[in-house]
């Protein structure tokens, strides 16, 4: 299967450094000298989609921007593009959801992915006026997926669970193509979920042994579901014409991280509920003296960043030989980003991918690569015919 690559949109902020916020950070820190506006955000979605890049996931949460109004408005700036919208199910009903997806597909005509995001952060969960805890919070995800997934079967539902009620609920028009669900989650209450109602299974970027190791426990449960899921990655990109260069970024960015920023987000870190989210922690524990936690893959955005704490960072040769790597493990989807993320779509787009479409890894979306033949240049006077030798 050809690989499937998605970047990612900082409706927060961007930076030339690294941008803290995500899981587990106070509300309202993440920011960035690049505001998220419209026209920057459009420059980045519009440089993914003339690359090659699928989709570009949008995060959700207090420290961004809201990802169904941001995608919406960047569904007008772009023509391909998917967008991968993150959602948390308690702060909205499943009969609207499954409604606005389903607006979402006509009026993109089709440009609707799904990234259900339980909530790993009861302090956040109850900004929004939602008081359950972890364990509750996917129980009800579970509820509100089965609800969801009835009605865009067209079925008329009726449903009285332990967390949501719906009566006589049928949808008037359904969702075309139907959005896949992505869904992410290392807990012993999140798998059985993610394995019921996930189409594409996602994992953070873990050295490839403990992300095999992951892999295998959700295929087995997923099998014992009779079902059969894709997988993916979330990971940041340094991508570089030469391994020095790319390590030379990776110390810059780290360079620029204070030592009270790191005390103050490991901090709050360690607090999160989230099972994924100590994972990644205990890749690095916090020290900036072990970051390169497995070839290539460099740990230093989790120092300050929750959620996606790590990077491929080498030459786009080194960067496509890991990709190939986690590739083997069965993961054909790729979630990237990057820091300035419109900078960094250019390095991986016009050095690694090539590497990767020599390989037959991947493909362009639009059917390959831009024309290569050199355009005519106006007004320029014809060639000479070469002359005729006498006779």
């Amino acid at each position: 299967m050809a690989l499937t690559f998605h970047w990612f949109l900082p409706t927060y902020g961007d930076s030339r450094d690294v941008v803290g916020g995500g899981h587990g950070t106070p509300i309202g820190t993440a920011g960035g000298a690049r505001p998220a506006t419209v026209a920057y955000l459009g420059q980045i979605a519009r440089t993914a989609e003339q690359l090659g890049f699928v989709g570009a996931l949008t995060p959700t949460g207090a420290w961004c921007e809201d990802a169904w109004l941001s995608t919406a408005m960047l569904t007008q700036v772009t023509e391909r593009l998917k967008f991968l919208v993150a959602f948390r199910p308690g702060l909205l009903s499943p009969y609207l959801a499954a409604q606005m997806a389903s607006t979402f597909q006509r009026l993109s005509r089709g440009r609707l992915l799904l990234n259900v995001v339980t909530g790993g952060e009861s302090a956040e969960q109850r900004a929004y006026g939602d008081f359950l805890d972890k364990d509750a919070r996917y129980a009800r995800t579970d509820e509100f997926l089965h609800v969801v997934r009835s009605l865009w079967r067209g079925e008329t539902v009726d449903h009285d669970g332990a967390h949501l009620r719906v009566a006589a609920a049928r949808l008037n028009r359904l969702p075309d193509p139907l959005p896949p669900i992505y869904f992410g989650g290392s807990s012993a209450a999140a798998l059985p979920v993610a394995v019921r109602h996930s189409d594409v299974y996602l994992t953070w970027g873990e050295p490839p042994a403990q992300v095999a190791e992951k892999l295998s426990r959700v295929r087995a449960l997923a099998a014992e579901a009779g079902r059969e899921l894709r997988f993916g990655i979330r990971l940041h990109v340094i991508a570089r014409d030469t391994a020095d260069q790319a390590w030379a970024q990776a110390r810059r960015l780290l360079d620029g991280i204070a030592e009270s920023d790191v005390r103050a987000a490991q901090e709050g870190l360690r607090r999160s509920e989230s099972e994924g989210q100590r994972r990644m922690l205990d890749l690095h524990g916090g020290s900036r003296d072990r970051l390169e936690v497995s070839p290539n893959l460099w740990a230093g955005f989790g120092l300050v960043r929750g959620g996606a704490g790590t990077a491929l960072v080498g030459s786009h040769a080194e960067i496509a030989d890991r990709i190939a790597e986690y590739h083997a493990l069965g993961i054909d989807e790729f979630i990237l980003s990057g820091h300035p993320h419109l900078e960094e779509a250019y390095w991986f787009g016009e050095g690694v991918l090539p590497v990767l479409r020599d390989r037959g890894l991947w493909r362009h979306p639009d059917g390959g690569s831009p024309d290569p033949t050199p355009a005519a240049v106006p007004f320029a006077p014809a060639p000479h015919p070469a002359p005729v030798p006498a006779q």
